[in-house]
C-alpha cells in the first residue's frame, strides 16, 4: 500500500497527485516558517510570533490533508 493511489484508469489521478504535492509543500513551508519565526521571535517579538502562528497552521493544514487523504476511496 502506497501513498499515492491509482485511480481506475491506467495513469494516476492528477487532482489527487496536485493534492500530495499541496500537502508536503504546505507541511515542508509551515515547518520552515515556523523555525525562523522561533529565530525571528528574540529581535522582532511581533514578527516572530507572526512567522510561528502562520507556520504552525499552515503545518497543521498539511497534516490534515494527510488524514483527508487516507479517507478518499478509490
Amino acid at each position: 500500500m502506497s501513498y499515492f493511489k491509482k485511480s481506475p484508469g491506467t495513469g494516476a489521478n492528477k487532482s489527487l497527485a496536485r493534492l500530495g504535492a499541496l500537502t508536503w509543500i504546505l507541511i515542508y513551508a509551515g515547518l520552515l516558517t515556523l523555525v525562523l519565526g522561533i529565530w525571528v521571535a528574540p529581535r522582532n517579538e511581533d514578527t516572530g510570533w507572526l512567522m510561528m502562528v502562520g507556520g504552525a497552521l499552515a503545518a497543521a493544514i498539511g497534516f490534515f490533508l494527510i488524514y483527508l487523504r487516507s479517507r478518499i476511496k478509490d
